[in-house]
């Protein structure tokens, strides 16, 4: 049994990233990756927040985590998950899944 509901982050922009050219925008892989992790862990918390880096919310680890994006040309979608880079760019489901799996989540088959 999950433990702590955990925290995923993907950050990004409206302006798809200049290396990810053909790949689906920040914003769409954020809910391709919100649907496709309700299905694997059905009953499973989590909580999967978009940020914008060019006009990020108020908290201040999400905005300076922005600039930081920002300063260090770091590709974009980035996913973060509990304060821990996960993918950058093309972001695969795989990864994301083996991350969840080692906060305690069970993947329903």
């Amino acid at each position: 049994m999950v433990m702590k509901e955990i925290e995923i982050e993907v950050y990004g922009a409206e302006q798809i990233c200049a290396s990810c050219v053909n790949l689906p925008s920040s914003k769409d892989t954020c809910e391709w990756l919100e649907a496709a992790l309700t299905r694997k862990f059905p009953e499973q918390k989590f909580k999967i927040t978009y940020i914008d880096i060019y006009n990020p919310p108020e908290k201040v680890k999400q905005k300076s985590f922005a600039m930081k994006m920002i300063e260090e040309d770091l590709f974009y979608p980035l996913v973060l998950i509990e304060d821990e880079i996960i993918e950058e760019g093309n972001v695969r489901l795989k990864k994301v899944v083996e991350t969840m799996e080692k906060h305690g989540y069970t993947m329903q088959v």
